[in-house]
């Protein structure tokens, strides 16, 4: 018997490394891109910027804190990251907006919060007339701003309740606008989403891993990208009085060029560069064209939480001209670039541009 368990331990021994490796094997060839991190194995440097070279508006975030704690533990990092100020967009209107009013005027100095729009009975009469007065009640409240509207082609969705089936340029949403303008109230609007999640989810969609979590391609009765873009156009054409801030590139990051040209004609628009730095920093070379080119009208923000590493991450894109960056915020599977903005385009992106609005 004794003789039997050797056998058995010694073909045991022999056989499981073999085993092992098959088992290795087969999972690589089952490799789900979910799945797949790579790290980087170049002999390059790597730079960690902790602080921004100037002093840094951050023109795209949310109400991540929930308390006072969570805010003095976000003033801190802010501080040492060099953020001297925050655009909080809320969504909210009516009671949630008062109630993250009151958590965040204590800290004024540090953050300004924007309201969000009240659909209530927008397919109703007098729609139109409610929703200017819970503006204004807003901008009481100290709303200095309006955001962040969402609409990736069903319609405005972000604020409750949702308004599926009506767009940006709609009539119903003109008088809003306007009293904008009056208030001088800038506007946050994010339309569309990346152009990947509108394409098939094959192997030809090289933003695939991202694309899938978000996919648009399979939703009955969606506005396409372009279309988005032009109800954008029409949306800021119909109201030049108006500032608008279309978020994350205007989701133009694959043909920024669409979104130069509005840049072209319309003094009244301006883009953050928010929660897109993956996309754009793939093609550091044209992406860096694009900046110096609209110097001018692009903002800084983040759109991605309140870590130290987040600002990090992004003070490495724009300032250093690092190469091949893998990083937690990078959703995609390809390697990032540094842009190694100019002194000039640094500051005006950081703060300046948004001084020009802000009040």
């Amino acid at each position: 018997m004794k003789k039997i368990y050797l056998a058995f331990f010694i073909i045991g021994f022999f056989l499981s490394p073999l085993f092992l490796l098959a088992q290795k094997e087969k999972s690589v060839d089952e490799l789900l891109l979910k799945d797949y991190h790579p790290v980087s194995i170049y002999n390059i440097p790597e730079s960690k910027i902790e602080k921004a070279k100037f002093p840094v508006i951050d023109l795209h975030s949310h109400p991540y804190a929930k308390s006072q704690a969570d805010l003095q533990n976000w003033i801190e990092t802010q501080k040492a990251a060099g953020i001297k100020k925050t655009i909080v967009l809320t969504y909210a209107h009516g009671e949630k907006f008062d109630s993250l009013a009151s958590i965040y005027k204590p800290y004024s100095d540090h953050f300004e919060l924007w309201c969000g729009f009240d659909y209530t009975g927008y397919d109703e009469l007098g729609f139109a007339e409610k929703a200017v007065a819970e503006l204004e009640r807003c901008y009481k409240m100290g709303a200095r701003g309006v955001g962040e509207l969402g609409d990736k082609g069903k319609g405005l969705f972000y604020s409750e309740p949702e308004a599926w089936g009506m767009h940006a340029d709609d009539p119903r949403m003109d008088a809003l606008f306007e009293k904008c303008a009056e208030l001088s109230m800038p506007v946050s609007i994010h339309v569309a989403d990346p152009k990947w999640m509108y394409e098939k989810m094959d192997a030809s969609n090289d933003g695939l891993m991202n694309a899938y979590k978000w996919r648009l391609d399979d939703q009955q009765d969606i506005v396409d990208h372009a279309g988005m873009i032009s109800i954008l156009e029409n949306t800021v054409k119909k109201h030049p009085n108006t500032t608008f801030v279309a978020c994350h590139f205007a989701n133009c990051a694959y043909d920024l060029q669409i979104i130069g040209n509005l840049l072209d004609k319309y003094p009244n628009l301006y883009l953050d560069i928010s929660a897109r730095y993956a996309e754009v920093s793939a093609i550091p070379r044209n992406t860096k064209k694009f900046f110096e080119k609209y110097q001018d009208r692009l903002v800084y923000g983040t759109d991605m939480g309140t870590s130290a590493n987040m600002y990090e991450y992004t003070f490495r894109i724009l300032e250093s001209e690092d190469e091949h960056i893998y990083s937690n915020y990078n959703p995609y599977h390809w390697p990032l670039h540094g842009l190694d903005l100019s002194d000039e385009v640094l500051e005006k992106v950081y703060h300046l541009n948004a001084e020009k609005f802000l009040r």
